[in-house]
């Protein structure tokens, strides 16, 4: 990568679609950040991990290269006014940038689909609290039958896919923008309302006390290793988005301070989920390990049990689920948008017309991750289901390797003087020399063993 030029001369005539400031900047970012890696994926690998400990290390990567990468892609979206395909393009055309950018912008388009497909799945969930299931939604088959039948999982992806195709046909300011304002204070508070409750069940104090105080007996280096994979999920990281985003935000707005909102609000989000599901779960099964470690089939398996055991157990779980829908819904649709902003700026097509591409993109792809558990169960992709293999493909793969993309373009190409430039001018950029240390020398070393250790646990030949 060694190619580089000015990027005004990119910048056609074309209006570009923008955030009305600040405000809708960072909720926006906050809702592509907040979703079920913070709902569900965080709360799972906090207790597999260690608790307190695994939490620890989570915010002081998150403080630092988590940061750095989120600055980054950011100001690279800001500098270019593109999306990654774009915005990699404006400093070379040759293939090492075609590719660099082709990577970050393919990864939103690979996991919206099957995010929509659980995102399904929580709409039905919901709708059975509302209908009063409770006790049906706690048995232990209920959820295999569900997923296994193909008509009813179809059509409770396709309910959740309309709802994030609506949002991006009414654009930027009056669909993104708006509903993430509304969405993201709504989330918060049922947040806060739903982990009091958990944090008030009988024996649910020692889960409190298990989330958020370090134990360094359960540190390894799993703990460090999840940790930082939940960071990428957790973020947004290496998905496009923040370049994305980053493109729409005007010259005058602070970058760096508003990474840090994103931060707070994120991992805020993160901590109460850990709040409402591990001190419920201790409630319900008295710390036990086995239970605490069930993964993909907490949400959907333990917690109904766990609702169904409560003498509010209904209304719980119609908040739970209220609050999970709403995070879903803004990480999808800012995964989606993604999307939509590359099939604009590289196709030239309008908003709508590229709005129905990826529309049919979720559908598609998202219909095979759907029927996976059902009629097309027979398909087995390294031995996962279709959904699994999607999950791989993004999250293990290529979303470490579009991060190492993004690290070799600034470090190489751009130059850390032209990134932090961009930042200075609209913030002091207080963590710059953090910022430098961790993109020059450790960002790199740590997407490499991310990936690699995803790699090798896919394997069989570590165990996480």
């Amino acid at each position: 990568m060694k190619e580089g030029k000015d990027t005004g001369s990119l910048h056609s005539g074309k209006l570009r679609s923008s955030f009305s400031g600040k405000v809708g900047y960072v909720l926006a970012v906050a809702g592509s950040a907040v979703g079920l890696g913070n709902i569900w994926r965080f709360p799972y690998l906090a207790a597999k991990y260690g608790g307190g400990i695994f939490l620890l290390v989570y915010l002081i990567l998150m403080l630092t290269f988590g940061y750095a990468l989120i600055i980054s892609e950011t100001a690279i979206g800001r500098m270019t006014k593109r999306s990654p395909v774009g915005a990699f393009g404006a400093f070379g055309k040759s293939f090492p940038f075609r590719f660099g950018g082709w990577v970050n912008a393919v990864i939103p388009m690979l996991i919206v689909p099957y995010y929509s497909v659980i995102g399904g799945w929580v709409v039905k969930y919901l709708f059975e609290y509302l209908r009063g299931s409770t006790e049906a939604l706690a048995e232990d088959d209920y959820f295999s039958g569900f997923i296994s039948n193909g008509v009813s999982a179809e059509i409770w992806f396709l309910l959740f896919s309309l709802m994030v195709v609506a949002v991006l046909f009414a654009g930027v300011k009056q669909g993104v923008e708006r509903v993430s304002k509304v969405m993201m204070p709504l989330l918060v508070i049922l947040a806060v309302f739903v982990a009091g409750y958990s944090m008030t069940r009988p024996g649910a104090w020692e889960g409190v006390k298990y989330f958020l105080i370090p134990n360094l007996d359960n540190f390894s280096w799993m703990t460090v290793v999840a940790a930082m994979g939940q960071m990428f999920y957790s973020l947004s990281i290496a998905m496009g988005i923040l370049y994305t985003y980053g493109s729409y935000i005007k010259k005058d707005v602070d970058i760096e301070k508003s990474t840090g909102q994103v931060e707070i609000f994120d991992t805020a989000i993160a901590m109460l989920a850990g709040l409402m599901i591990i001190p419920a779960v201790f409630a319900f099964s008295g710390g036990d390990p086995d239970t605490l470690k069930a993964g993909p089939s907490l949400m959907f398996i333990t917690i109904p049990k766990v609702f169904a055991s409560m003498g509010f157990g209904t209304g719980a779980g119609i908040m739970f689920f209220l609050l999970v829908l709403l995070a879903a819904l803004t990480s999808a649709i800012s995964l989606a948008e993604s999307g939509v902003s590359t099939f604009e700026d590289q196709l030239g097509w309008n908003r709508h017309k590229a709005t129905l591409l990826m529309g049919a993109i979720i559908v598609l792809f998202g219909s095979a991750s759907a029927l996976g558990f059902g009629v097309l169960d027979f398909v087995s992709v390294l031995g996962m289901t279709i959904l699994d293999f999607f999950d791989f493909l993004t999250n293990s793969l290529l979303m470490p390797f579009a991060a190492l993309s993004t690290c070799l373009l600034i470090t190489r190409v751009i130059g850390l003087d032209r990134i932090a430039k961009e930042i200075e001018q609209s913030s002091d950029f207080k963590r710059k020399k953090m910022y430098c240390f961790f993109m020059k020398f450790l960002a790199p070393v740590c997407i490499v063993i991310i990936l690699l250790s995803s790699i090798a646990s896919v394997f069989g030949w570590i165990s996480m």
